[in-house]
């Protein structure tokens, strides 16, 4: 059974940081292409930042710069730092793990993927 357990989220300054953890659980994080996406409400799905099978990371436009993904292989965890924070960054965050490799991208929403509970993450002015 997979698991993904997102922490880290809450309030921030614009222009702050914070980090979100995502322990994964019933599978090797690694085998997958792990990511994040967010939404915020009355809003699409948006696709935040990808993991593919060489571990490259890539990332959608609106947080190229600001964002990183990485993945602690040890711990099984996924990282997502987020920088330089604005407003329009708030949304409930989730972490996401895909068995293939086809749409891993930054840019890619993870509709259909295995996916956690979420944390708020949200940017005051």
């Amino acid at each position: 059974q997979v698991q993904l357990v997102e922490s880290g989220g809450g309030s921030v300054q614009s222009g702050g940081s914070t980090r979100l953890s995502c322990v994964v659980g019933g599978i090797t994080a690694s085998s997958y292409c792990m990511g994040w996406f967010r939404q915020a409400p009355g809003k699409e799905r948006e696709g935040v930042a990808a993991l593919d099978s060489d571990g490259g990371a890539s990332y959608a436009d609106s947080v190229k710069g600001r964002f990183i993904i990485s993945l602690d292989n040890a711990k099984n965890t996924l990282f997502l730092q987020m920088n330089g924070l604005k407003p329009e960054d708030t949304a409930m965050y989730y972490c996401a793990a895909e068995p293939g490799y086809e749409y891993c991208s930054g840019s890619w929403s993870f509709r259909g993927s295995y996916s956690g509970q979420g944390t708020q993450v949200t940017v005051s002015s």
